[in-house]
C-alpha cells in the first residue's frame, strides 16, 4: 500500500490548530507534512512487517550469535 503525502512549505504557524503548534512561535512559518494512513497503521507495524523489530525481546547474548552465524555462511 503507498502512503499519500503532502509538503507544504511555508505555512503560517498561527493557523495551525493549538494542539500542533504547542511552543511554536505563532509569528513564525512552518513545514507542515501530512500523511495519509490506514487507522490502525503505525510504524511499529511497518517494521515488525520488514522484520526490524521481529526479535525485539531477543537478549543480546542471542543478537550476537544470530550475527555470527550470518557472518559465518
Amino acid at each position: 500500500m503507498k502512503i499519500k503525502r503532502r509538503v507544504v512549505e511555508d505555512y503560517p504557524a498561527a493557523r495551525l490548530p493549538g494542539d500542533l503548534l504547542g511552543d511554536i512561535n505563532p509569528a513564525h512559518q512552518v513545514r507542515v507534512t501530512i500523511e495519509d494512513r490506514p487507522k490502525g497503521s503505525s510504524r511499529s507495524s511497518l517494521r515488525s512487517h520488514f522484520g526490524a523489530a521481529k526479535n525485539k525481546d531477543t537478549s543480546i547474548q542471542e543478537a550476537v550469535a544470530r550475527v555470527r552465524r550470518l557472518r559465518d555462511e
